[in-house]
């Protein structure tokens, strides 16, 4: 379904974004991957998919730093080649009621979830648009719909995130690149660790797993979704409807 694409995923070496780099892998990409401080996540990662057969590299690098990025992008292309996906992946939470918040739990939550959207979506769009390929996939969160009480810093982040999709869609759509977003619900990572108690709102009674969602973004990965455009993607097993 993908042989040949190059992808990039960020924040790949655990939770969903591992899911995301290892479907990807699975269905023929040769897939590279950021992370900050998950070494031994990213190092077994990389050894799993290379017993397997499919080629990966991770990459200790800060979504956050614009020019780390670029630098890590121009790696990734001498390496494997052009790049043809974008999986804008990494996010954190820092959560508090607004009262309380402290400016820089504010500030790390956008510059992660937000600005890194923006640092690796930038460093490889224009040789895209050049290329007329490319497609764009960027998690939101059911968050970013309809907003999280004590969670105004990440609602305001993948809120953003959807913006910036139907934004990036008009402008790009026409060189041949698809930009779509997705919005999980509860998805069973650390990161929704003790909300069990949110299940039984869920209509299907559980957390998604991160398999599901990393099937779903394969699929607007893949030449089967080219007529999904600019869309939000929820998939929260009837959480809201």
């Amino acid at each position: 379904m993908l042989n040949s694409k190059v992808a990039v995923v960020s924040g790949g070496s655990r939770g969903i974004g591992r899911a995301i780099v290892k479907e990807l892998a699975k269905n023929g990409a040769c897939v590279a991957f950021n992370y900050t401080n998950a070494v031994e996540h990213a190092e077994s990662l990389c050894r799993e998919l290379d017993m397997m057969g499919h080629k990966s590299k991770g990459y200790q690098v800060d979504i956050t730093d614009f020019q780390r990025i670029k630098e890590m992008v121009a790696e990734v292309e001498e390496t494997f080649g052009p790049i043809d996906i974008i999986v804008n992946n990494a996010g954190i939470t820092a959560d508090s009621a607004l009262a309380t918040m402290p400016l820089e739990n504010w500030q790390k939550v956008i510059n992660t979830n937000l600005n890194g959207t923006f640092n690796l979506t930038k460093s490889v769009i224009t040789s895209m648009m050049k290329r007329k390929s490319g497609t764009i996939v960027n998690v939101s969160s059911i968050a970013g719909v309809v907003g999280n009480a004590r969670q105004t810093n990440y609602s305001a982040s993948k809120a953003g995130v959807i913006g910036f999709t139907k934004a990036l869609a008009k402008e790009v759509g026409g060189y041949g690149i698809k930009v779509n977003a997705i919005a999980p619900g509860f998805i069973e990572t650390d990161m929704t660790k003790g909300l069990e108690d949110k299940v039984s709102h869920i209509l299907v009674k559980r957390k998604g797993t991160v398999e599901e969602v990393a099937k779903l973004v394969a699929y607007l990965c893949s030449d089967d979704s080219n007529y999904i455009v600019g869309e939000v993607i929820g998939i929260n097993g009837g959480l809201f409807i």
